[in-house]
């Protein structure tokens, strides 16, 4: 059976879970990282060096870095369907996962930072407001995507759509006025109606 290591309120531990409940797989999920501890142990560091989550457990193999453990999930167990075939089709769902972290996640990180981890008095709303004025024109660019596609790499499901997914949803969250986006929000009903989302984003996030 998988080990899924992390604590749920974890974007990158959601985006495991949901892809694994997705695949219908079996998995334990062992609660780690933040008040949970257990990645600075030394038994986890010589599986994950990052001592981050998640990290997932086939049998004797250890993977770390969220969207490279749903690639992996998908390719083993759903080549041809949320792990594409078609190499233009795979590298343009790859495109969207990569980034995802590298564009997305960081321009909506000072926002989230101060309305969840920082105390009201120490919060910097103009760090706010230009995280937010960086994120909503990713939101609008995504939107605009999503005019003449049902999901992020076409007609149906891929691994793309499930890091983007759990990063829609971690910035819905945030207590702010934001603008209303009929496709984008289209899509994420969509996804978010499956019943692998089950469990997926009902935590306080961090």
């Amino acid at each position: 059976m998988l080990k899924i290591w992390g604590r749920m309120s974890s974007i990158n531990v959601r985006k495991v879970v949901f892809t694994a409940q997705e695949l219908g797989l079996p998995f334990e999920r062992i609660d780690a990282g933040s008040e949970f501890g257990v990645v600075k142990t030394p038994q986890y560091l010589d599986r994950n060096p990052n001592a981050l989550v998640p990290m997932l457990e086939d049998g004797p193999f250890a993977l770390w870095e969220s969207n490279v453990i749903v690639r992996y999930l998908c390719a083993k167990h759903s080549a041809g369907a949320l792990y594409p075939e078609d190499l233009t089709q795979r590298f343009d769902a790859e495109r969207w996962m990569d980034w995802q972290q590298t564009t997305l996640n960081p321009a909506g990180r000072n926002a989230f930072i101060h309305w969840f981890r920082t105390p009201e008095a120490q919060r910097d709303m103009d760090l706010v407001a230009r995280s937010t004025a960086a994120t909503e024109a990713l939101m609008a660019l995504l939107d605009l995507h999503l005019v003449r596609r049902a999901f992020m790499a076409g007609d149906r499901l891929t691994m793309a759509d499930i890091p983007i997914a759990c990063e829609v949803h971690r910035w819905q969250t945030l207590p702010q006025a934001r603008p209303e986006r009929l496709h984008l929000q289209r899509w994420y009903d969509a996804v978010r109606s499956r019943p692998a989302a089950f469990g997926v984003f009902d935590f306080t996030l961090s």
